[in-house]
């Protein structure tokens, strides 16, 4: 399973900081993870602290000096790059039981090696996922920053703000079920449409009181990063549902929700952030209160009569 990342990390110890270690922490996070790969000069002249003092944040984070700390970003960096076909290759996905039996197993997504009973019987498999899927929800929502949270179901559930959701390749599976879940508790919430000119206006007409709810998961997709950043500067929020490795949209995001992705197969899985959505979707239902109950009781009671339902 995914471990944390360097800028979870970071977060995680600015209140053992130093105020000037702090400096540089911020210019880190606020240009992860491409800052992160600058020199010590270069971070402590944009940081206005002094070279030993970023020496001494990497070492406060426990990395024995500079280049330790730019080595485990770098391998971060490649797992965070991975591809089904990358994660199908390195897991050993395809391989023959002798060939598992020869060398012991192959690591499955930095985790585990894998073993002949893996390609057995569906009873091993439907064991591997219980424990996969078990462990990754749990940690999940154990992670999952308290503020940010609650930050979330906050702006979810601020009848005055304007919600738009926007999903990626796989992720618009999502969007679409906080959206419609969302529909049925409050006003104002729409999808991003897909054709050129309508996505364009709505991006165009975004302002203060706009919430743009963002799904980008690795491999992340730079149209992201792009709506995250027009929403900032026209002074709306922006609630961004990623991974451990976190989307370039990071830095524009008020709000950030990560989830692991470790799966029994070479696809990243979106159970843990289903997982995180149900919960969100339960926090503004509690937040909403009695209203949330009215706008239900309507809802049914419009579509019993249009014969939806």
């Amino acid at each position: 399973m995914a471990s944390a990342t360097l800028a979870d990390d970071i977060r995680q110890k600015l209140g053992t900081l130093s105020p000037a270690e702090r400096k540089v922490a911020r210019v880190i996070l606020a240009g992860y993870p491409a800052a992160g790969f600058e020199t010590v000069a270069v971070l402590a002249e944009r940081a206005a602290v002094s070279a030993p003092t970023v020496i001494r944040f990497v070492n406060r984070l426990g990395y024995q000096g500079f280049p330790d700390f730019q080595a485990v970003l770098r391998e971060e960096l490649d797992a965070r790059n991975a591809s089904p076909l990358s994660l199908y290759e390195s897991a050993g996905f395809g391989r023959s039981e002798a060939d598992e039996a020869r060398d012991g197993g192959t690591p499955d997504d930095g985790t585990r090696r894998r073993t002949p009973e893996d390609a057995g019987p569906d009873s091993a498999l439907l064991r591997r996922g219980s424990q996969v899927f078990t462990g990754a929800v749990t940690a999940t929502l154990a992670e999952l920053p308290p503020h940010d949270f609650e930050h979330a179901v906050r702006l979810l559930s601020d009848r005055k703000r304007r919600i738009t959701l926007a999903g990626g390749r796989f992720t618009h599976l999502l969007a679409q079920y906080l959206g419609l879940h969302l529909m049925q508790l409050r006003d104002d919430v729409r999808f991003l449409p897909d054709r050129d000119v309508e996505r364009t206006a709505v991006l165009a007409a975004l302002t203060r009181r706009d919430v743009l709810v963002v799904f980008d998961y690795r491999r992340y997709e730079s149209d992201k990063t792009t709506m995250a950043a027009l929403v900032q500067e026209q002074g709306g929020k922006v609630v961004l549902f990623t991974d451990t490795w976190l989307s370039p949209a990071a830095p524009h995001a008020e709000v950030v929700l990560p989830s692991r992705v470790t799966a029994p197969s070479p696809y990243d899985s979106l159970v843990p952030t289903l997982a995180v959505l149900e919960t969100v979707v339960a926090g503004v239902i509690k937040a909403l209160g009695d209203e949330a109950r009215k706008r239900m009781q309507h809802g049914e009671d419009v579509a019993r009569r249009a014969g939806l339902y």
